[in-house]
């Protein structure tokens, strides 16, 4: 095994969340390295919907992406199974960016490289090193030969596969593995536009059983002639190929070209997040924390958010010298208490509709059981309120199907209820373990 090398910073994985932490804690003088399986080029390469809102930029001070940016998008079409209604969702949370992928990842590296961060591409993290109960860095392979990384903080951002959670002793971690139900299994194709096809102030998603049980399909057009499409579904026994579903999803619409320029799949832990972030000189960030949204699985901007809320509690831990939990207590409440707490709510929203028949849903959108701003503000804030007036309104809309009425006036409760719960999520580590007795008592 080669000497070890020693860091303030340890962080394994250069996705979004993992090039964020290291970005905003070298920003502060810390010694911080990052190690990725992925050689140095490939970083940024990722299966996803090339899609992040315009509101993460803004709310981390951070300058647009232009060189990385293929168009902007205004908002979201959502189509109802049958397709006789689709919902316009426009506003803060919807407006965004389709992005060169690749290139935002490179340019996100390449910032964090050039503020000190050192890189070890081509190298895999194995397992943590434990001193005493506590995380002092992980052992490496690089070339055959094994290397290890120390540091006071060792950051899992390696993505769903959580190489450094699913390998830490039970008793530092609360929760550590993710239940399949709750993963999403997705596959997407990058082809040419159809012919006629020059709508690209829209995304379209299309719900559907028939193509994207549990999940969605989507088409996310792009200015530069192709266009992201793909299809998510719950991670179920028994569900199809999600490759099948999209071919079976393609031969339903026409604005999607037959040249595929590129394709893959890929995992998402679409929940809310896992009940603690942090365990004795470590963190999770993005992916390995489950922070991506659960409607919608985006997971750019919010892991991008809680790198950098990440870093700024290392900087409190060396501040204090304490790298323990309760040493770096603060990035559990502040992102538990924002980002967290409209997870929390959306993950109750999602279990309601992955349960729910497309019958239902078509019978919900076309009787606006929900309306466009409901559903805005639910993705923006994790709450479905509606005015006493329009309830009424809407029970009357609804009386064909009252039990899908009263199920989704008792979701509106629940998630109104988790949202405030993680809102009180404790600031002081002692009080944790009753938060968490009344978290597993009201969620499922």
């Amino acid at each position: 095994m080669e000497h070890s090398r020693v860091y303030d910073v340890v962080v394994i994985g250069a996705g979004t969340g993992g090039c964020s932490t290291a970005l905003f804690a070298a920003r502060q003088g810390l010694k911080v390295c990052i190690v990725d399986v992925k050689k140095e080029s490939d970083i940024g390469r990722k299966v996803c919907g090339d899609a992040i809102g315009k509101h993460h930029f803004d709310n981390l001070g951070l300058p647009y992406p232009w060189d990385a940016i293929i168009n902007e998008v205004k908002g979201m079409r959502v189509h109802s199974p049958n397709r006789s209604t689709v919902f316009e969702i426009v506003g803060e949370g919807v407006s965004g960016f389709m992005l060169r992928r690749h290139r935002f990842g490179q340019n996100l590296l390449r910032e964090a490289l050039n503020r000190g961060v050192e890189l070890y591409d081509s190298t895999r993290a194995l397992k943590p090193i434990l001193d005493g109960g506590a995380v002092v860095g992980v052992i490496g392979e690089r070339g055959g030969v094994r290397v290890e990384f120390k540091g006071r903080v060792t950051v899992d951002a390696s993505g769903v596969i959580a190489v450094l959670r699913r390998n830490i002793p039970e008793e530092l971690l609360p929760e550590r593995f993710v239940k399949p139900e709750d993963i999403q299994v997705a596959y997407r194709e990058v082809r040419t536009i159809g012919e006629g096809y020059d709508e690209y102030s829209y995304g379209d998603i299309y719900l559907s059983r028939a193509y994207a049980p549990g999940g969605y399909a989507w088409i996310f057009p792009r200015s530069d002639g192709t266009v992201n499409v793909g299809v998510g579904i719950q991670c179920k026994r028994g569900y199809p190929n999600p490759r099948t579903l999209l071919y079976k999803f393609l031969d339903s619409v026409r604005c999607v070209g037959d040249t595929v320029i590129d394709s893959g799949g890929g995992l998402v832990p679409t929940r809310r997040p896992l009940v603690s972030l942090v365990a004795d000189g470590f963190m999770l960030v993005g992916d390995s924390a489950c922070q991506v949204n659960p409607i919608h699985g985006g997971g750019i901007g919010p892991s991008m958010y809680a790198g950098k809320l990440a870093a700024e509690a290392i900087v409190e831990a060396y501040d204090r010298g304490l790298f323990t939990a309760e040493g770096l207590w603060s990035y559990n409440v502040r992102y538990m208490r924002s980002y967290g707490a409209k997870q929390a709510a959306l993950d109750i929203l999602r279990r309601f509709l992955q349960d729910i028949s497309d019958e239902d849903i078509d019978y919900g959108m076309s009787a606006r059981l929900l309306s466009e701003d409901d559903i805005l503000k639910a993705s923006m804030y994790g709450t479905l309120k509606v005015k006493t007036l329009e309830k009424v309104k809407r029970f009357i809309r609804g009386s064909g199907r009252l039990k899908l009425l009263l199920r989704l006036r008792r979701i509106s409760v629940a998630m109104n209820e988790v949202r405030r719960l993680y809102e009180r999520f404790p600031r002081n580590i002692g009080e944790f373990r009753r938060w968490l007795y009344e978290a597993r008592s009201i969620l499922p």
